[in-house]
């Protein structure tokens, strides 16, 4: 048995805690947040995971000491308090304790992926990202479910997945923290076009053709950023992105259906909550930049989102770049800047 403590009672962070116990860990809940912890101890439910019964074996906590002697830490936040919170956290942590990253960003400004920001401020502990095609609203109901765990050094990817599989949690551990991170936060960037489509009523058509070179985009981002190739076809890459474009569930394919439908970007995202990929865009639109990445379905977002784009004349724009060839591969950095070098960088 293991002790874990969860940090943050959202959606996907209570699945986790509710899978945990499963598993037969000591599990704790941790939350700033006083109306969160007293729906769950009273209700034994919570708003953001509804008809979801949370456990009644999970303990919850305000306190952070709650980490004194923990084994397992789960960081289930936004990214853009990833920071915050792993500093808060530093100082109670014993070297032992492992980090398990579940949130899905880049920090804006330092281009840092959530793992890096984690591990500068708690410098002492080994961090584990956990991503791939997990809706917090199936994994909580024992839906099968399959992500990957990827840390460089292996041991503690394989001490997660030893302890986090159940007979519904499959994990399958990766070394490569780039491709699996920027995967996971690039493919809500991917989800938000394919929502836009969905509200502008296209088709399966259009949603296969942004998700199919949304991922050719992905991978030449990640590729430009030292990822390795085989990544961007496995859970973290296309997996994760076939299930956040197509869901139900998906807070940033909502977003984008309500700015297709004539929402403004700003409204959309008041309307869902947490759409990690309204702010993921600003950031790889200049990530793109400046690793020299041609990422024409992302610039178009950024221009929709942040510039008051129109929506159909951006999809008028992609339709009509100039013709080229599907089937080009790159299986590193230099293949890919001598393309752009010769080609002028066009996608």
């Amino acid at each position: 048995m293991a002790k874990i403590v969860v940090l943050g009672a959202g959606a996907f962070g209570l699945a986790l805690a509710n899978t945990c116990i499963d598993a037969g860990h000591d599990v704790t809940v941790w939350s700033a947040f006083a109306p969160e912890l007293e729906e769950l101890c009273t209700k034994h439910e919570s708003s953001k995971l509804p008809g979801v019964k949370i456990s009644e074996q999970i303990c919850l906590s305000d306190d952070l000491h709650c980490l004194d002697d923990a084994d397992v830490a789960i960081i289930g936040i936004p990214s853009s308090f990833v920071r915050s919170v792993a500093k808060q956290i530093s100082p109670y942590l014993r070297e032992k304790t492992v980090l398990v990253d579940t949130s899905k960003g880049i920090e804006a400004e330092t281009f840092k992926r959530m793992s890096e920001v984690i591990g500068e401020e708690c410098p002492h502990n080994p961090v584990v990202a956990l991503t791939g095609p997990s809706h917090a609203e199936e994994l909580s109901l024992g839906i099968p479910t399959t992500v990957a765990v990827a840390c460089e050094d292996v041991q503690y990817a394989e001490y997660i997945q030893d302890i986090f599989t159940t007979s519904t949690f499959r994990l399958y551990v990766n070394t490569d923290v780039i491709g699996c991170e920027l995967g996971g936060a690039m493919k809500n960037v991917i989800a938000l076009a394919c929502g836009i489509s969905d509200g502008l009523g296209y088709g399966d058509n259009t949603k296969a053709a942004l998700m199919t070179r949304g991922i050719h985009e992905i991978t030449q981002l990640g590729l430009a950023m030292g990822a390795e190739l085989d990544t961007f076809s496995g859970l973290t890459g296309i997996g994760d992105l076939i299930v956040t474009c197509t869901s139900v569930h998906s807070r940033n394919r909502r977003a984008g259906m309500l700015i297709g439908q004539g929402v403004s970007p700003e409204e959309a995202v008041r309307q869902v909550g947490t759409v990690e990929g309204y702010f993921c865009c600003r950031v790889a639109a200049e990530l793109a930049k400046k690793m020299g990445a041609c990422m024409p379905i992302t610039a178009e977002l950024y221009r929709i989102l942040f510039e008051q784009g129109d929506v159909r004349e951006s999809l008028h724009k992609l339709m009509g770049r100039p013709n080229r060839h599907e089937c080009e591969h790159y299986t590193t950095l230099d293949e890919l800047s001598g393309h752009h070098s010769a080609a002028g960088g066009d996608d």
